[in-house]
Order: structure tokens, then sequence, then C-alpha cells
């Protein structure tokens, strides 16, 4: 019997040839691909300004531009979408000048600072918030800061976070109380971003103006107190939590003169004059008065 021989497969097919690397990129076509990006985004900086502008057209007149929670929204929106090889924590330096150049678009915009001592941060920390053009006078008096708001010489105020032990003279949130005309408002909190880099102010401040604040995604609300010397901070405290309004922070100042007490809390969410909470206080003989909101600052991983 014969034997057959195996049939040989056939020869595999050479590989192609692998395509040579693209030649990278001189450096003058990197530049010109970067000319053209700066050029696209002058371009939609211009188109958002006209946008701003359409806006301040359809706004109520003599409405003040400054809108911080709207701001606080648009900066947390981008540093929730944001990814790359760019810091988060230049997103709101860059936001923050056009935010500033776009609301003095809109009308005059200058902010008047308490600094009680020379080089103490808190000049550095508006010029940080409100950009670098935006014109700044500094005040050793909390009194004076305001009434430049009040008179209208300034948009906004920055002014030091209260303190528990602070002299009355620098209580300048006792001076909200009052509800003089034009009422003015806490609207913010600066610095509105964090961690601070190494050089930036460690400062904390909260920023007044003759409007009141706008609601954001996440706020805070002050709430002021007139109030019987003999009010203790537990039962003021139970009869807010009580009511729907826990406090988170609170400060009590008691002038054993006048024989009176104020008390300034912090409460989480945004309330307003017609909060029906505030009504069930009054049930209790306690009559509050909002003093403004803020957006909660944020302080993101990696910013």
């Amino acid at each position: 019997m014969s034997s057959t021989a195996p049939i040989a497969d056939d020869p595999p097919a050479p590989e192609p040839a692998p395509e040579p690397d693209p030649p990278a990129p001189s450096l003058a076509a990197l530049r010109a691909r970067l000319d053209s990006l700066d050029d696209a985004l002058h371009d939609l900086l211009m188109r958002r300004a006209e946008v701003v502008g359409e806006v301040a057209r359809l706004a109520a007149r003599g409405k003040v531009a400054f809108r911080p929670g709207r701001e606080a929204d648009i900066i947390r929106r981008l540093l929730a979408r944001h990814a790359g090889a760019l810091p988060k924590r230049a997103l709101p330096r860059i936001w923050r000048e056009m935010f500033a150049a776009t609301i003095s678009m809109q009308g005059p915009l200058a902010v008047s600072v308490c600094e009680p001592e020379p080089g103490i941060g808190f000049v550095a920390c508006a010029r940080e918030h409100f950009g670098a053009l935006t014109p700044l006078r500094s005040h050793v008096s909390p009194a004076r800061a305001l009434s430049e708001v009040s008179g209208g010489a300034a948009t906004a105020a920055v002014l030091p976070l209260p303190q528990e032990e602070e002299p009355a003279a620098t209580a300048w949130w006792t001076m909200l109380l009052r509800r003089d005309e034009p009422q003015l408002h806490v609207v913010a909190r600066l610095p509105f971003w964090a961690p601070r880099s190494e050089g930036a102010p460690q400062v904390q401040a909260l920023v007044v103006c003759a409007a009141p604040p706008d609601a954001s995604q996440r706020d805070r609300s002050l709430l002021g107190f007139d109030l019987p010397p003999e009010m203790s901070r537990a039962r003021l405290s139970a009869a807010c939590t009580a009511a729907g309004l826990a406090p988170s922070a609170m400060i009590l100042r008691r002038d054993a003169v006048a024989q009176t007490a104020q008390c300034l809390i912090e409460v989480e969410g945004y309330v307003t004059e017609d909060d029906p909470r505030l009504a069930a206080l009054a049930e209790s003989a306690l009559r509050p008065a909002v003093l403004g909101a803020y957006a909660v600052p944020v302080d993101g991983e990696g910013a």
C-alpha cells in the first residue's frame, strides 16, 4: 500500500511593514496651534460679553449686578466637569477675573475693605475674589466700610468673620440688626475655594451688599436676634431647633449697660423673611432678622 506525502501549508504572508511614526510637530507648529486656540478663546470671551450686555438690558434698572450665588454655581459646575492637566484651582481665578469684568460692564464696581491692621490679609482676600482691576478702598473701621456701601460709594464691603469675644466696635453684624435703609445683607463668604496656595491670604471674611443675596445650590443663612438679657444659649438653641432652624454656629453678646443681648446664628439652607419657620420662632416671642446668606465655599481635592 503506497503512502501519500502530506500537503505542505502555504507559507505565511509577510507582515506589512510598520507605518512610520508621524513626524513630531515642530515648535513653530505648536505655537501656531496655541495662537489659534487663543483666538478662539478670545472670540468666546467677546461673545460672552455680548450676552452679558443682553442680560443687563433685560435686568431691572438700578439692580446690583453682583450675583455671588449665581457665580458660585458656575464655578461649582465647572469644577465638577473639569478634566485634564490644567489644575482645578486655576478655574476660579480665571472666572473670578471674568466675573469682575462683566459686572463692571453693567455699572460701577468698587469694594470697601475693613483691614483692621496693615497687611493682615483682607485687602489681599478681596483682591483675589474681586479681580485685579476692581477699585478697592481700605478702612480700619468696619463701620466706615459699611457706610460706603450704604452711601453708594461702594458696591460691597469685605469684613472680618464675626468672632465671639470681639469688642463692640468691631461687632459689625449688630449694625445690620438696625434694618436701616438701604438694608444691608451678607451675600458671600471669602475665600470661596480651597485648598489655599502658599502665600495666599488665610483670613476668613463675609461680603455685605445693599441688595439681598441670591440663592445657590448650597447655602448657609445668618439670623440675628435682639434678646432679653436673661436669654440663655441653650434656650435659644432649643427654640431654633424646634422651629427647624438648628444653629450650626452661634455668637451671643450681652450689654450689661443697656440690659440687652444680641445673637447671631448660622443655619443650613437659604432662609428668606417669609420662611414659615421664622413665624414659628415669632410665636415663642423670638423675632429673628434675616441678615443674609452665602454660598458654601468649595473645598475639593486637587483644586
